[in-house]
C-alpha cells in the first residue's frame, strides 16, 4: 500500500520583480482553445493570465472566432488556426501552422516555444478517438518535443478520456497540470460524479499517481480537482484549498483558474506551486467579488476584476535571494 501523501499547509509566494525586468521576464503564455460558439473561454483564460502577471499572452483559436477573441482580449495577441467544418480546431492543420510560426521547435519564423501552454478552454467535444488522438498529438508536440509546461483544462480532459489505443494513464505527462471538475474526472475514470465526491481526496491522489506512473519524477504531473475545497496533488503531496464560495459555480470560472495557474508558471513557479497558489488566489478573488456583487450575481469576469485586489492586498511577493542579499549589503554598509 503506498504511503499517505504529505499534507501541504504553507502556500508558495511569488518573487519580487527586478527593477530591470521586461515582458519576457514574466513568461510567454500560449492558449490554444475555442470553437464557434465558445469564444469566451479562451478569452477569459487570456485575461486571467495577464491579470496574474504573465508578461505576454497569445491566444490561438479557430479562424472564424478570432475577431471576437481579439476584441474581448485586446492586451493579448491572437493567432488564427485552421478550423474544421464544425468550427473546431483542426489539430493537424494547427500543428503545421504553429510549427511554421516557430512556436513548436524553431520553425520557419525563427521563433521559440512559449514558456507555458494552456489547452482546452472551449475546444468542444466530439469527433471520437481519431480526433482525440490528433488533438493530443498537438498537445504532445509542445509537452514532449518542446518540454513546455502545460495546463490541461475542460474539453481537452474529456478528449483524453477517449484516447485509443494508448490511454491517458499509459503515457507520460511531464510538467502538466490537469484541472478537472468532478464530472470531468468521473468521465476520465469511467465512474460517476457521486463516487468522485464520496472521497475527493483519495480519488484525486490515486489519479495523480496514475498520471505519474510513466512520468519522470522530476517533472511530476499535478491534478487539481475543482469544487468546494479544491484539492491539488501530485500523488506525493496534497493541498486542500479553503478560499472560494458557491457563487463561483458559474460558466467560465474554470477558464479563469487555468489562466491564473499559467500566469504563475510563466513567472517561474513549479507546476505544483503554481497550482496551489493559483487555486488560493482564484478562490480569494471569488470571495472578494462576492462581497461586491453577491454570490447570486457573480460571473467569471468578476473574478478577473478582483484579481488586482488580491495581488495588492493578500498575495505578497517575497524578495528573491539576490534582492535579499543586496538589501543586506546596503544595511551593513
Amino acid at each position: 500500500m503506498p504511503p499517505a501523501p504529505r499534507r501541504i499547509r504553507d502556500r508558495p509566494r511569488l518573487p519580487l520583480r527586478e527593477r530591470n525586468a521586461h515582458k519576457g521576464s514574466f513568461g510567454r503564455v500560449l492558449i490554444i482553445g475555442g470553437s464557434v460558439g465558445m469564444a469566451g473561454a479562451p478569452s477569459l483564460a487570456g485575461m486571467a493570465a495577464l491579470r496574474s502577471g504573465a508578461g505576454l499572452v497569445t491566444i490561438a483559436v479557430p479562424e472564424p472566432i478570432l475577431p471576437t477573441v481579439a476584441a474581448a482580449c485586446p492586451c493579448a495577441t491572437t493567432i488564427p488556426l485552421p478550423a474544421t467544418r464544425a468550427g473546431r480546431i483542426d489539430p493537424a492543420g494547427a500543428t503545421r501552422s504553429l510549427r511554421q510560426r516557430g512556436l513548436i521547435g524553431r520553425g520557419a519564423a525563427g521563433g521559440s516555444p512559449p514558456d507555458v501552454l494552456v489547452v482546452g478552454p472551449g475546444v468542444g467535444t466530439g469527433g471520437g478517438s481519431l480526433y482525440a488522438a490528433r488533438f493530443w498529438a498537438l498537445v504532445d508536440a509542445f509537452r514532449i518535443r518542446s518540454s513546455v509546461p502545460t495546463v490541461i483544462d475542460a474539453d481537452a480532459i474529456n478528449l483524453a478520456g477517449v484516447l485509443r489505443p494508448r490511454g491517458w494513464d499509459r503515457r507520460a505527462h511531464p510538467r502538466t497540470v490537469f484541472t478537472p471538475h468532478p464530472g470531468e474526472l468521473a468521465r476520465l475514470l469511467s465512474t460517476s460524479t457521486r463516487q468522485i465526491q464520496a472521497d475527493r481526496q483519495a480519488m484525486a491522489v490515486a489519479t495523480a499517481r496514475r498520471l505519474n506512473q510513466d512520468t519522470d519524477p522530476a517533472a511530476r504531473a499535478v491534478l487539481v480537482l475543482k469544487g468546494a475545497g479544491t484539492i491539488v496533488t501530485d500523488g506525493e503531496s496534497v493541498y486542500v484549498n479553503r478560499t472560494g464560495n458557491p457563487g463561483m459555480a458559474t460558466g467560465g470560472s474554470g477558464d479563469v483558474l487555468s489562466g491564473v495557474i499559467a500566469g504563475l508558471i510563466g513567472q517561474g513557479l513549479t507546476c505544483l506551486d503554481a497550482a496551489i497558489l493559483g487555486v488560493y488566489i482564484h478562490g480569494l478573488a471569488g470571495d472578494r467579488a462576492a462581497v461586491r456583487v453577491g454570490e447570486v450575481s457573480l460571473i467569471a469576469t468578476d473574478l478577473i476584476d478582483a484579481l488586482p485586489q488580491v495581488f495588492l492586498g493578500d498575495v505578497k511577493p517575497r524578495p528573491s535571494r539576490r534582492a535579499t542579499s543586496l538589501a543586506g549589503r546596503k544595511k551593513t554598509s
